[in-house]
């Protein structure tokens, strides 16, 4: 979290406004990068667990996925914005420091 606030400070050289404008972009960035990372693991273990766990499941819990996938798509969506909230509140400036 604390490179975010480097990258940023970097890019904006010295600009408080474009440095607060950066954070908030790379965080969202990052946690869009993260997102779809988990996100797509998730789906590729759920599909395999689907087709590993097909002879020994009922018939009706096909359909019963995608409340499972659901499920794990918004509790993967609070963590992701929790952390993208923290690292935001951690980098922000309101003024500069001399």
């Amino acid at each position: 979290m604390e490179r975010i606030g480097l990258a940023a400070s970097k890019i904006a050289k010295g600009n408080l406004f474009l440095y607060n404008g950066y954070v908030i972009l790379l965080s969202f960035l990052f946690s869009f990068l993260i997102f779809v990372l988990a996100g797509s693991s998730l789906g590729i273990a759920l599909i395999i667990i689907g087709y590993i766990a097909n002879g020994f499941l009922p018939q009706n819990f096909e359909k019963d996925w995608t409340s499972v996938m659901r499920v794990c798509m918004i509790s993967l969506t609070v963590m992701i914005s929790l952390f993208n909230l923290f690292a935001i509140l951690k980098n922000i400036k309101f003024s500069r420091n001399k």
